[in-house]
């Protein structure tokens, strides 16, 4: 055997010509793989696995589910943190998928294309529409593991910014660890080998250029350096990389896009920083799209994370405005795409050009069917008021301004047209803008890399010297680029995860 990552100049040259910068270009410039390229030395195994996955994430999980369904008898997962389910257990809990029970019961007319459409009109024209309906084929069927594995959903679905019909299922906890609690316990009772505390280090090669194993530091404490010990897992089938994203790791993000500074907020955990895709780009995966980040437009700069107001604004906005407090006038369509959304609230500035969050507005009794109003309220980042007036003092709204514009806006209510941005208006049926009024402010915080490694419809790693998928290695997840484009809509990384993950699980089980 042979740990080799060859192709060093052709890459750094790549790296570059992509705009690959600061982190990852020094992390590949400082590679060891540098020296002992073309060396070969013999691989001492301390563990051999079928099927090993790095990152416990809903991507990770479902594979490891779909793996033991079709059959493997060795499966591993190895999380980098002392708990599993990564970014995944702290995000919104939001799934969309086309044709399901709940479409049919509230008469909504769906299908996988158009589900993948909404998606690449997002994208902008450079969104993986491949892999999109791929995806929104299978979406259905991911709902179908959470939910055979007890995730529970309210029982009614959700029109999020950018698709074009109610799609999105939430989990009664509102929170993406009502999905991977159940996913984990699928795991365990399959008999998936789950080892926490496991940083993942490199990959390791045959001497053919077939990804065989990984080195793994178990014993690792995040934030503590190199501690643990080092031991090689050999794979028998394949690794795939369920890494996510790197929205912490601000040094590659800004490389990236140089707007995102240390500033700028994210709702992502402290241990999203990205290792796992850097070491995709060192043994030789294509970047693709590193520059597409997206930041949420329902966070709030009231608290830290993705905190309690995110869930609550995504479930209001359709039926809710959003002002700018200077002018007490609204400036967006609140269940526009994310991008459309964030880039108009960028713009909400004070006389001096420093941020101020938009104001956004909701009646007591819509607000409070959704069960984080009651946190959005308790932790001071919402409030309630029983006027207008009181409501305009607060938040330094000219009062007549607004007034104007709650009457305008119940006026299309009533229409059921939207005449100043054109949101749609199915969701915000009989839903009058009335007190008593809850209020957030929304501003936007790093939420998702669209952009990671280059990977085919069978979640394989591309390899920028061949443009071929490298043998034994597959990707999926937010480390996987280019599917969504330049924005992905709300509620469809899940079942990007879920299906690629499952995808890499079958490709590998075919080997």
């Amino acid at each position: 055997m042979k740990e080799e990552k060859g192709h060093q100049a052709d890459r750094r040259k790549f790296l570059v010509g992509m705009g690959i910068a600061g982190a990852a270009a020094t992390a590949t410039l400082a590679s060891p793989a540098l020296a002992v390229a073309g060396n070969r030395c013999e691989t001492k195994w301390d563990q051999e696995h079928e099927v090993v996955i790095i990152g416990s994430g809903f991507a990770g999980l479902a594979a490891a589910i779909q793996a033991k369904r079709l059959g493997a008898k060795s499966v591993v997962i190895f999380e980098k943190m002392a708990v599993f389910g990564g970014n995944s257990a702290v995000n919104g809990g939001l799934f969309a998928a086309p044709n399901t029970a709940l479409q049919k019961k509230e008469g909504v007319k769906d299908s996988p294309e158009r589900m993948a459409a909404d998606q690449a009109k997002a994208g902008r024209g450079i969104a993986n529409e491949e892999q999109l309906l791929h995806v929104a084929k299978r979406a259905n069927e991911a709902l179908q593991m959470t939910i055979d594995a007890g995730a529970e959903y309210f029982p009614y679905l959700q029109q999020l910014g950018g698709h074009s019909v109610p799609r999105t299922y939430q989990t009664t906890v509102a929170v993406g660890s009502g999905i991977t609690q159940p996913l984990l316990n699928e795991c365990k009772k399959l008999g998936v080998r789950l080892v926490n505390r496991t940083k993942f280090e490199s990959l390791i090669f045959d001497d053919k250029g077939k990804v065989v194993g990984a080195k793994i530091r178990e014993g690792y404490y995040f934030g503590r350096g190199k501690e643990g010990s080092p031991v090689n897992v050999r794979a028998a089938r394949g690794v795939l990389i369920a890494t996510g994203g790197f929205a912490r790791n601000v040094g590659l993000r800004s490389a990236q896009d140089p707007t995102l500074t240390a500033e700028v907020g994210s709702t992502n955990p402290p241990n999203a920083t990205g290792e796992g895709l850097l070491e995709l780009f060192n043994v030789g995966a294509v970047p693709v799209h590193m520059a597409h980040i997206q930041t949420g437009p329902w966070a709030s700069a009231d608290e830290d994370g993705f905190g309690y107001v995110s869930n609550y604004s995504i479930y209001n906005f359709a039926h809710s405005i959003s002002v700018f407090p200077k002018t007490g006038r609204r400036f967006m369509n609140e269940i526009a795409d994310r991008k459309t959304r964030a880039d108009a609230q960028l713009q909400c500035r004070d006389d001096n050009g420093n941020p101020l969050p938009p104001v956004t507005i909701t009646s007591y009794e819509h607000a409070k069917q959704h069960p984080t109003m009651k946190k959005v309220l308790k932790y001071g980042v919402g409030w309630k008021f029983d006027t207008v007036e009181d409501l305009a003092k607060h938040h330094n709204i000219p009062v007549k301004a607004l007034k104007q514009q709650i009457e305008e806006y119940n006026g299309y209510v009533k229409k059921g047209v939207d005449e100043q941005f054109g949101k749609p208006m199915a969701k915000a049926k009989d839903k009058y803008l009335k007190a008593p009024f809850v209020t957030v402010r929304n501003w936007p915080k790093v939420h998702y890399c669209q952009g990671g490694a280059l990977t085919d419809v069978e979640a394989r790693v591309i390899d920028s010297s061949t443009w071929k998928p490298i043998p034994g290695l597959y990707a999926a997840g937010e480390v996987a680029g280019g599917m969504h484009g330049v924005s992905r809509l709300g509620s469809c990384s899940i079942p990007d995860c879920m299906v690629m993950g499952m995808t890499a699980a079958e490709n590998m089980m075919k080997s």
